[in-house]
Parts: structure tokens; sequence; C-alpha cells
């Protein structure tokens, strides 16, 4: 379940990111787009994205020391 949350996060992220740097009119199914102010849109994307890298290593090394 956890590894789900982290992929979304980082889908939402790096989503997010790619459509703001590729200069996309339209929010498309990126949350934080439709919920955001324009001006914190790119800040919003990496923070998502690094919180979704930070829940799967975090998860994948939890995983390791129980072996």
């Amino acid at each position: 379940m956890i590894e789900l949350l982290g992929i979304l996060l980082v889908a939402q992220g790096a989503g997010g990111l790619i459509n703001r740097l590729a200069g996309a009119e339209h929010p498309s199914w990126f949350v934080q787009l439709h919920v955001l102010p324009p001006q914190l849109h790119v800040i919003a994307s990496i923070v998502l994205l690094g919180a979704g890298v930070a829940v799967l290593f975090s998860n994948r090394a939890r995983k390791r020391r129980r072996g």
C-alpha cells in the first residue's frame, strides 16, 4: 500500500512538473495544478516528486532491513 502512495506522488510530481515546463495551458489530471495558484505549480510538483521518491526509497530500505 505504501508503494502505491509513493508511485502516485511520483506520478503527480513528475507529470505536473513536465506539464508546467512544457508550457501546457491545461492542468490535466495533476491535482496540484488544480488547487494551487500558478506561481506555486513548479515548486509543488518538485516537492511531490521528492516526497514520492523518499517514500519509495524508505520503504525499500525498511524491507531490506527485515531480510
